[in-house]
């Protein structure tokens, strides 16, 4: 069986969207839609598929099984309730939304329609990732201790300045955290496990004209007793690889991007050797440093295939909705502690109330 896909907003992502449906056997990129039509037809050119001026009418074509979203981070939820209630398989791109009430709307909207639902955080699907999150689950690492994640980029204020959504809470839903480094929070959780508490500082310290942080710190207390850090930032020059921390009472790893650049253990395995040859001749590319097109779509390949496979067997996709919506709630809960000064308790109750959010008052 083939499924069709229609992608909806054809900006930057739409073409690692593209690339990743052609990878897939069994997909076909059927049609794409976005609000500035021509950019729906420069996309269609490029692919063959059908440029749509109308979401509703592409929603109605049968040979659209699933959609994915690529439209600025606070203009997820309409499209995504359209798409559900035409029955319509979805796939988001990070963030789900930028509220957690946002993002429970569209896991609602999933559920109740009886569609799935997939959030794209493509370092979950990276050969590195996968190795570091079975030695976690076989215990290599003894008493988790620490787990420390850090982005620290470099964003032109011509890159802010390119779109009148970039930097806003109202369609960006933060800055540095909630539109970079987002994809390593998710997969600090993913590896950590659940986070208890934070305490945290922002500011914006380099860029004007935005209403968001560029720089954040915070400090983490996870569920298992372990602490840890997040470091993000848009305004470090000349931008660097991500890195993710793991360190235990038994063993230590670090992410670099997607190579694994440590791997001490007191209790050495077979299949050790093959992590070591790996590092030897790392594969790392700028992995988006600092520039955010200089990423691979592999990542996005893998998740696209896992959607299908949860879609053929009838089971969950890898990052539902669920999954997508924790990393939502960590950063929201770092901008309450920067606002209040004070520690936050995870799981939050609701969407908190931010001074600086609902003014659009610039930060720091």
């Amino acid at each position: 069986m083939t499924h069709g896909f229609g992608i909806i907003g054809c900006g930057m992502i739409s073409h690692f969207h593209a690339r990743a449906v052609a990878d897939c056997e069994n997909a076909k990129l059927v049609g794409c839609f976005d609000v500035h039509f021509p950019s729906a037809q420069k996309l269609a050119a490029a692919t063959g598929c059908t440029a749509y001026e109308n979401l509703g009418e592409m929603l109605a074509n049968p040979e659209i099984q699933i959609v994915t979203i690529g439209t600025p981070s606070g203009a997820h939820l309409e499209p995504a309730l359209a798409a559900a209630k035409a029955g319509k398989h979805i796939i988001v791109e990070k963030p789900l939304e930028i509220t957690l009430s946002r993002c429970d709307a569209i896991i609602q909207a999933c559920r109740e329609n009886g569609v799935k639902l997939a959030v794209i955080f493509p370092s979950r699907f990276h050969d590195a990732s996968v190795q570091l999150k079975e030695a976690l689950n076989s215990g290599r690492f003894g008493r988790l201790t620490l787990g420390d994640a850090y982005v620290k980029w470099f964003r032109t204020q011509a890159y802010y300045d390119s779109g009148a959504w970039r930097g806003t809470w109202k369609l960006d839903g933060g800055g540095a955290l909630m539109n970079q480094a987002i994809h390593t929070v998710d997969l600090l959780a993913w590896l950590m496990g659940p986070v208890a508490e934070i305490r945290a500082m922002v500011g914006c310290l380099d860029h004007e004209r935005i209403e968001v942080e560029d720089t954040a710190v915070a400090s983490l207390r996870f569920e298992n007793g372990a602490l840890g850090v997040i470091e993000a930032s848009t305004a470090v020059f000349p931008g660097y690889l991500k890195k993710v921390e793991i360190h235990g009472s038994k063993g230590s790893a670090t992410l670099e991007e997607e190579d694994v650049v440590r791997w001490d253990f007191a209790e050495k395995m077979p299949g050790d050797e093959t992590v070591y040859e790996k590092m030897r001749s790392k594969i790392s590319t700028g992995g988006g440093a600092a520039d955010p097109a200089a990423i691979g779509h592999h990542g996005h390949s893998r998740l696209f295939a896992d959607v299908l496979r949860a879609i053929e067997t009838g089971t969950e996709p890898a990052i539902n909705g669920e999954e997508g919506r924790r990393s939502v709630e960590i950063i929201l809960a770092i901008y309450q502690s920067a606002e209040s000064g004070e520690a936050v308790r995870l799981p939050l109750a609701g969407d908190p109330v931010l001074r600086f959010r609902e003014t659009g008052v610039k930060m720091g």
